[in-house]
C-alpha cells in the first residue's frame, strides 16, 4: 500500500462545505483512532488557514483529506498542507476502504438546499469575477489609448518643424515616396510636386531680425495649409525658407494653388512645379520627378524670382500651358521647362 491515501477530495465553495469538509475530517480521525479532542484543537487553525486562501467565498477551492503513514493531513494549492492528527498506527485496510465509501456517500448525498446556496454563491463570484474583469479591461483599453496618443504625438513631433508646424524634411522624403509609388502604380490619378523658396528672406532677417523672419515663415506655412485640403493633401518645411506641397491634382488646380499662394506673399517667392498622371513615362523615378520640379524652381529663380514655372513631367514636354499664369498683368510664366 502507497504511503499516502486520498481519503476526501471536495471543493469549499461556501460556507457549509467547509463546515461539513471539517465534520468529516473530524469523523475520519475518530474512525481511524485518532485524538478527536486534539484533532478539533488543530482544526479550529485549519479553519483560518483554509478561509486566508479562499475558501467560502463563492470560488470553488479543491481541499485533499489524506492519510499519509500514521499522520492526518489537510492539502490545498497543491503545496499547503496541516496536520491535524497523529495516529498510533497505521490503520487496517477494510477500515480506510469502509471509511473512503462512507466519506464519498455523504458529500453525494448534499442537501437541496446547499446545493441551492452553493449554486448562487458560485453565480455571485461568477459576475464579481465578469465585472473585476471588465472592469479591468476597461482600463487597459484606457491605458492603451493615452500610450497610443503618446506614441502618435511623439511620431508627430519626429515628422513635424518645430517653428512651423508643418511636416518636416524627414516626412517629405518618406511621404512623397509613397504618394509617387502610388500614383505611379495606380494610374487613376495625377500627382503635383510644388518648390517654394522665399525671395530675399535673408535681407528680412539682417534688416528686421530673426524674429520678423520666423513670422514670416510660419505666415508662409499657413498660406500654404489654407491652399490644401486637410487630410489629403500636404505640406512641408524642408529647409530654411524652402517650402514643398504635395498635391492629389492635376496640373490646373495645382497652378492656380501656386497663383494663390504667389500673390498671398506679394509675389515675393519662386515657385517649381512639375505634375504626373496616367500619361508620365512610366519609366519616371522620383528622383527625376523632384529633379524636374526642382529645375523648374531654378528657372522661376532665373527669371527673375516672383513666378511660378511648371514640368509636365508627361511623354509630350512640348505641351503647352492650357492657363497661363497671369495676375493683374503680371507675367508668373507657368513655363515648361
Amino acid at each position: 500500500m502507497s504511503d499516502t491515501v486520498e481519503l476526501l477530495k471536495q471543493n469549499l465553495t461556501i460556507d457549509p462545505d467547509l463546515q461539513n469538509f471539517i465534520h468529516f475530517a473530524l469523523e475520519s480521525v475518530g474512525e481511524l483512532g485518532g485524538n478527536v479532542f486534539a484533532a478539533s484543537i488543530a482544526s479550529l487553525e485549519l479553519i483560518e488557514k483554509l478561509r486566508g486562501a479562499g475558501a467560502a467565498t463563492g470560488r470553488p477551492m479543491p481541499v485533499s483529506l489524506q492519510l499519509q503513514a500514521h499522520q492526518i493531513i489537510v492539502r490545498w494549492d497543491d503545496q499547503e498542507q496541516a496536520r491535524i492528527a497523529t495516529l498510533k498506527e497505521f490503520p487496517p485496510a477494510d477500515t480506510i476502504a469502509r471509511l473512503r465509501l462512507h466519506l464519498h456517500n455523504s458529500t453525494v448525498s448534499a442537501d437541496p438546499e446547499i446545493l441551492s446556496q452553493r449554486n448562487a454563491e458560485m453565480q455571485r463570484h461568477f459576475n464579481e469575477a465578469r465585472a473585476r474583469v471588465e472592469s479591468e479591461m476597461e482600463e487597459l483599453q484606457a491605458s492603451l489609448y493615452i500610450r497610443h496618443q503618446e506614441l502618435m504625438e511623439v511620431a508627430h513631433q519626429a515628422e513635424s518643424d518645430a517653428l512651423t508646424g508643418l511636416l518636416n524634411r524627414r516626412a517629405f522624403d518618406e511621404k512623397l515616396k509613397q504618394a509617387f509609388l502610388h500614383t505611379m502604380r495606380q494610374r487613376n490619378s495625377p500627382l503635383s510636386l510644388l518648390f517654394f523658396d522665399l525671395d530675399h528672406f535673408k535681407k528680412i532677417n539682417d534688416e528686421f531680425g530673426h524674429p520678423a523672419g520666423d513670422e514670416h515663415l510660419i505666415k508662409t506655412a499657413n498660406i500654404l495649409r489654407n491652399i490644401i485640403r486637410e487630410n489629403v493633401d500636404l505640406a512641408f518645411r524642408i529647409g530654411g525658407d524652402e517650402f514643398a506641397v504635395v498635391l492629389y491634382a492635376d496640373y490646373p488646380l495645382a497652378c492656380d494653388k501656386a497663383r494663390q499662394v504667389l500673390k498671398s506673399l506679394d509675389h515675393q517667392v519662386s515657385i517649381g512645379l512639375a505634375t504626373i498622371n496616367q500619361d508620365t513615362e512610366g519609366e519616371l523615378t522620383m528622383g527625376e520627378f523632384i529633379r524636374r520640379t526642382d529645375n523648374a524652381l531654378y528657372e522661376a529663380k532665373h527669371r527673375g524670382r516672383g513666378q511660378v514655372v511648371s514640368h509636365f513631367c508627361l511623354t509630350q514636354p512640348e505641351r503647352q500651358c492650357e492657363l497661363p499664369c497671369k495676375d493683374n498683368n503680371h507675367l508668373t510664366a507657368c513655363a515648361h521647362v
